[in-house]
C-alpha cells in the first residue's frame, strides 16, 4: 500500500528519475571524449562496442529510479532512510567511475572503485528487497552489468598499463 497520495507518487517518481539521470549526466560529462579514448585502448575480444553502453545505462538508470521510487512510496524516508541514503551513495559512486577511468585515466582506482560500487549495489538490493521484492529484483540487472563492467575494467586496465595508471 502506497504511503503517499497519487499526485505525490507521480512527483516522487519523476524526482527519483531526475536524481538517477543527474548521476547519469555527471558521468556523461566525463565521457564526452570517451568514445575515441575507448577505441584507442586494447580491449579483450569480448568487450562490447562503445555504442552499446549508452542504451544499456539508460535502461539501468530507469530501473534504478523505479526501484528507489517503489521503496520510497511504500516506506518513505522515515522507515527506509538508510536504504534510500545508501542508494544515493552508490549513485554518486557510480558517477565517479567515469571520471576515474575516462578523464583521469586511473585504471587501478577505477577498478577498486567499481568493486566498492558492486558491494554497495549488492547491499542496496538486499535492503530494498526486504522492503519490496520487486524493488530488489529491479536492481539485479544493474548488479549483473556492474559485475561484467568490473571484469571489463580489470581486463582493459591490465591491457593498457601504459595509459591507465
Amino acid at each position: 500500500m502506497a504511503l503517499y497520495p497519487m499526485s505525490k507518487q507521480v512527483l516522487g517518481f519523476f524526482g527519483w528519475l531526475s536524481i538517477c539521470f543527474m548521476a547519469a549526466a555527471l558521468g556523461a560529462l566525463a565521457s564526452v571524449q570517451a568514445g575515441a579514448f575507448y577505441q584507442s585502448l586494447m580491449r579483450p575480444p569480448w568487450a562490447p562496442p562503445g555504442w552499446l553502453f549508452g542504451p544499456v545505462w539508460t535502461v539501468l538508470y530507469i530501473l534504478m529510479a523505479i526501484s528507489a521510487w517503489l521503496v520510497w512510496r511504500e516506506h518513505g524516508f522515515r522507515k527506509a532512510g538508510l536504504a534510500l541514503s545508501l542508494f544515493l551513495v552508490q549513485l554518486a559512486v557510480n558517477a565517479l567511475w567515469t571520471w576515474l577511468f575516462f578523464v583521469w585515466h586511473l585504471g587501478s582506482l577505477a577498478f577498486a572503485e567499481i568493486l566498492i560500487l558492486w558491494l554497495l549495489i549488492l547491499i542496496t538490493a538486499g535492503m530494498f528487497g526486504r522492503r519490496s521484492r520487486v524493488a530488489g529484483a529491479l536492481l539485479v540487472p544493474y548488479l549483473a552489468w556492474v559485475s561484467f563492467a568490473s571484469v571489463l575494467t580489470w581486463a582493459v586496465w591490465r591491457g593498457n598499463l601504459h595509459i591507465l595508471a
